[in-house]
């Protein structure tokens, strides 16, 4: 059976766990929109010994593909802290945004720079690649550019984290996201499995509960089907719980 989850606060995952009926957590370690080295929560111990799986959200500042020396070397920096942090506390991989190019520049520097980060990191757990759901100069919208960004990647054990509001965000039909992701990953190592507020190819990230935004429940459950990757539900925190559950009943 597919293990099911949400992401949670930082504070207590454990009990956000149980609140939820969650078989499996996400969370940040820090400030997600914060330079500062990640925080392990208290008693992370018993986080790591729990039969709960936990993944690690890396900050949204992460910007590993850009020409900036001002955001691309601290990126690389809070990466490897964060990939550290993960670790310590058992985390099953650490997701990470694809991140974007300026305007200026080729897209192929953004590639190569993704690629200088294996070169230069261990990786103690698995990084996945995030589909973003916006912006021109991303590296990772477009399954087009995930597809060159898996070829700059050749030769790395990379995962893939496939979010569902991201994918119809940018304008990617989920009828078969599954098959051309895996066409090009080789894997799909977790699903976000979320709902969207806005219209298929808006390029507007704003998660909603599933049934209450604008993809189809049935495409939701076609994807999660077929990936057969453990599942995080991103959506708003006072309606996971059903989300979960609607997600059990239907699966």
């Amino acid at each position: 059976m597919v293990r099911i989850g949400a992401h949670v606060d930082q504070t207590d995952p454990l009990a956000s766990a149980a609140a939820k009926k969650a078989e499996a957590v996400q969370f940040f370690l820090g400030d997600p929109q914060g330079w500062k080295a990640p925080v392990l929560p208290e008693g992370h111990e018993a986080i790591r010994d729990s039969e709960v799986d936990v993944y690690i959200h890396a900050p949204y500042v992460v910007n590993v593909a850009t020409s900036n020396n001002r955001i691309r070397i601290p990126s690389r920096k809070i990466l490897a802290q964060q990939l550290e942090g993960a670790a310590q506390i058992g985390a099953k991989g650490l997701i990470v945004h694809g991140g974007h190019v300026l305007k200026k520049d080729d897209p192929q520097t953004g590639f190569d720079n993704w690629r200088k980060v294996f070169e230069r990191m261990e990786c103690p757990i698995p990084v996945l690649i995030e589909n973003t759901a916006g912006g021109d100069n991303a590296m990772a919208r477009m399954l087009e550019r995930i597809a060159r960004l898996w070829d700059a990647l050749d030769g790395f054990d990379v995962g893939f984290c496939l979010d569902t509001c991201h994918a119809h965000a940018a304008g990617e039909d989920l009828t078969d996201i599954v098959d051309r992701v895996r066409a090009i990953t080789g894997r799909i190592d977790l699903v976000h499995c979320n709902d969207s507020r806005d219209a298929f190819g808006s390029g507007a990230d704003r998660h909603a509960n599933l049934g209450d935004g604008q993809i189809d429940p049935e495409l939701i459950l076609k994807v999660v089907r077929e990936a057969g990757a453990p599942v995080i539900v991103e959506t708003p925190g006072d309606g996971q719980a059903a989300d979960i559950a609607w997600l059990r009943d239907n699966l």
